[in-house]
């Protein structure tokens, strides 16, 4: 078979190798990602929006694609990079094959090349833009060019992109605990179908609300979703933040939503070389000692001390780290000692990943109906 597309890296990498999906060029930040499984979950995650994904596995579309595993409307990767994409789906809850929705979402992809040498370049130099081009009287140089005059992922607010346009609502299942606002960053379907179980009444949210928009459906609590993009360009979602945490209301966020709680506490965050993607990632509960076994995407992290109780830098009381990374001590989680808020880095929802981390959507609602005591009182 000949080659017939190119990937570039920033660097001036080349890789050539064979079309997969869409025919044409995308230009993103190209990051890897570890899971043995779950593709289709990765693929409909809003939180790779802007990103061209390497898949560490090598043999990825056996099982096809189906309308039940979809995490959110559409293919979101900018690209999608395997090396052995299989020739036939073999599932039963198969409906279409992997190349058919990646062609039909538009989203170009490569295959056919080295990509355990294309992990170890990202892990060595970092995520970096890259392009997939087809193969044309182009020079490398000339694509490379390209990829440089794209932005870099650094200051880029990628919400707008990702977020819904209208608010609706997920009806509680069982008795409901009230309305439970949740700020769609990039949420994934898992996670709503996760808090609805939990007796929250759940209202999606657009991105563009206002404080005001929020407390106008007198919300129990609120969520703030994973997404895409660097949280120190999300200035205007951390000022509601704290609007939500001056009043008290009960607060939790997941993955983009635990960088902004950091901010809002007073915390920075910082870009990390690579990133952590996958759904193996190891972190220590350090209330319980308990390790769990959690999925991943996020390519920024809270800088806070890791041990003992501290004061928010903007005021907000004592806040502890809840949770750390094993792999690099990265911040897991945060834990705020003087308004009820929490929040992990990680994945709880587990779509597709270990189901060791769901305990903490019933925390939330624990947390939610001990509030709830405290006004009652």
């Amino acid at each position: 078979m000949t080659t017939t597309t190119c990937l570039v890296l920033e660097d001036g990498t080349r890789f050539d190798g064979h079309t997969f999906g869409a025919i044409g060029e995308s230009i993103g930040e190209i990051v890897f990602q570890t899971g043995m499984s779950g593709y289709q979950e990765t693929l409909t995650d809003p939180s790779y929006a802007g990103q061209i994904v390497v898949q560490t596995a090598p043999h990825i579309g056996n099982t096809g694609m189906n309308d039940e595993d979809e995490e959110s409307r559409r293919i979101w990767v900018e690209g999608y990079i395997v090396r052995d994409p299989s020739r036939v789906s073999s599932n039963f809850r198969s409906q279409r094959t992997l190349d058919d929705d990646l062609r039909d979402g538009g989203v170009v992809g490569i295959s056919g090349i080295d990509t355990r040498a294309l992990t170890r370049i990202i892990r060595e130099a970092g995520a970096m833009r890259a392009g997939i081009f087809p193969i044309d009287a182009r020079t490398t140089a000339q694509l490379v060019d390209l990829v440089r005059a794209a932005p870099e992922m650094n200051g880029l607010n990628l919400s707008t992109q990702v977020s819904v346009s209208e608010s609706y609502v997920i009806p509680a299942q069982g008795d409901s605990l009230g309305a439970l606002a949740v700020l769609d960053l990039g949420v994934k379907q898992a996670t709503l179908n996760h808090l609805a179980a939990r007796g929250f009444e759940v209202h999606v949210i657009p991105q563009s609300a206002t404080l005001d928009d929020i407390l106008a459906i007198s919300p129990v609590a609120v969520f703030y979703s994973n997404g895409p993009g660097d949280p120190s360009a999300s200035g205007r979602h951390i000022e509601i933040l704290r609007g939500i945490l001056d009043r008290k209301i009960p607060f939790f966020g997941i993955c983009f939503g635990n960088q902004l709680l950091g901010r809002a506490l007073g915390f920075d965050t910082y870009k990390l070389k690579y990133g952590h993607r996958g759904i193996n990632q190891p972190v220590l509960d350090k209330a319980t000692g308990r390790i769990e076994i959690t999925a991943h995407n996020h390519g920024f992290a809270v800088d806070a001390p890791r041990d003992g109780v501290v004061e928010s830098p903007a005021g907000f009381g004592r806040v502890e780290v809840s949770h750390v990374g094993l792999n690099d001590n990265c911040v897991e989680g945060l834990r705020a000692l003087d308004v009820p808020a929490f929040s992990v880095q990680y994945h709880p929802e587990a779509a597709a990943g270990p189901h060791d981390s769901t305990y903490l959507f019933d925390r939330f609602r624990d947390l939610v109906l001990a509030e709830s005591g405290k006004a009652h009182n």
